[in-house]
């Protein structure tokens, strides 16, 4: 067998041209590659890194929003209850307000009625006395048409003078 044959030949110099590839490659390609995996390595990492800090800035901008969720609905219904409570108290003084306008103007009225009806009375009270007296001298022209009678009516009325 001679050590040049076409078989040993190809491996022989395929292996040479292989071991040639791997040095430059290794002198030339392996360290750029590697450099490039680890810096691709190293964004991945440090984009992992970010995702995890926005994930984490992301609950706490959900747990702020709640809290000032929380305190906003806490505000209002503090000023619905306020506002009520102004309500409530306004109705109650315009109540007040309406109720003491009604008994002033009652007062006004009963007072007026009672004015009216003292005015009413000494009205009729005077003309009760107009008539009374109008009575009377007609009864007492008829009585006292003769001297007779006119002197025993002022006898009678002197006698009740006396008595009283």
């Amino acid at each position: 067998m001679d050590l040049v044959t076409p078989g040993f030949g190809l491996i022989f110099w395929t292996t040479l041209v292989f071991l040639i590839l791997v040095f430059l490659l290794t002198k030339f390609a392996w360290k750029p590659i590697l450099s490039a995996v680890k810096t691709r390595e190293a964004a991945i990492e440090d984009a992992l890194k970010s995702a995890e800090r926005a994930r984490e800035e992301l609950k706490n901008l959900q747990s702020d929003n709640e809290k000032i969720m929380r305190e906003a609905r806490e505000e209002r219904d503090a000023m619905l209850k306020e506002a009520r409570a102004m309500k409530d108290k306004t109705i109650a003084e315009a109540k007040d307000a309406a109720s003491a306008e009604a008994n002033k103007i009652m007062e006004s009225a009963k007072e007026q009625i009672e004015n009216e009806k003292l005015a009413a009375i000494t009205e009729l009270k005077n003309q009760v006395a107009s008539l009374s007296i109008e009575m009377a001298e007609k009864v007492l022209r008829a009585e006292l048409k003769d001297q007779k009678a006119q002197t025993e009516m002022v006898e009678r009325l002197v006698d009740d003078v006396k008595l009283n």
